[in-house]
């Protein structure tokens, strides 16, 4: 599923979608505007550049090919080292340990490589609910950091986000423009559910 991304003109929300649906927002809205226009990220909640070179006749395939700089959360591509099983999407990576691990790992039914694979699977089924809620509390915090940092009882709102203090969250937030207030509480609570 593609990264959704959120628009902003001032305080008002112009759009939400895929960088295409973004792109002609804010294409659209340019012309008619002459205030700020910010895209963020719905993932990390972080301002992101989308290049709007050109016209939008080209269509929404064009624009989403080209609309997003990377992400500012992705990992870089390694270079093929000519080890691993690249056609399964396996790639070798260094990763530095001390000895005493390195002994473990080499004890283990199947070597290093089979016992951290394990390892890393069983955290993300373990962590998997706590990591969400995790970053979902951080993308609200830079998303309401750059647009409500200005905004009455932002100290105390983020206090209570990171407290896990839904009750007290909404209510503090409860004042702030609709669509910052909407936004910043969907990214903290949506997929938490009430």
């Amino acid at each position: 599923m593609p990264e959704k991304f959120t628009a902003f003109e001032g305080q008002r929300r112009l759009a939400s979608g895929t960088p295409a649906d973004i792109a002609l927002a804010v294409k659209g809205a340019e012309q008619r505007t002459a205030g700020p226009i910010v895209v963020f990220s719905d993932v990390t909640g972080r301002p992101v550049d989308f290049d709007l070179r050109g016209s939008p006749d080209g269509g929404p395939a064009r624009l989403a090919e080209a609309s997003t700089n990377p992400a500012p959360h992705a990992i870089p591509p390694a270079e093929p080292r000519g080890r691993g099983r690249p056609k399964l999407g396996v790639v070798a990576r260094e990763v530095t340990l001390l000895p005493r691990h390195w002994e473990w790992l080499n004890a283990q039914p199947g070597g290093a490589s089979v016992a951290l694979r394990k390892l890393v699977e069983h955290a993300r089924r373990s962590n998997g609910e706590a990591e969400r809620q995790r970053a979902a509390r951080d993308a609200a915090y830079h998303f309401m950091s750059a647009m409500a940092g200005d905004l009455p009882h932002f100290e105390e709102a983020a206090r209570a986000l990171f407290a896990e203090d839904r009750r007290a969250f909404v209510g503090l937030v409860a004042a702030w423009p609709a669509d910052i207030r909407d936004h910043v509480v969907k990214l903290a609570y949506a997929e938490r559910g009430p």
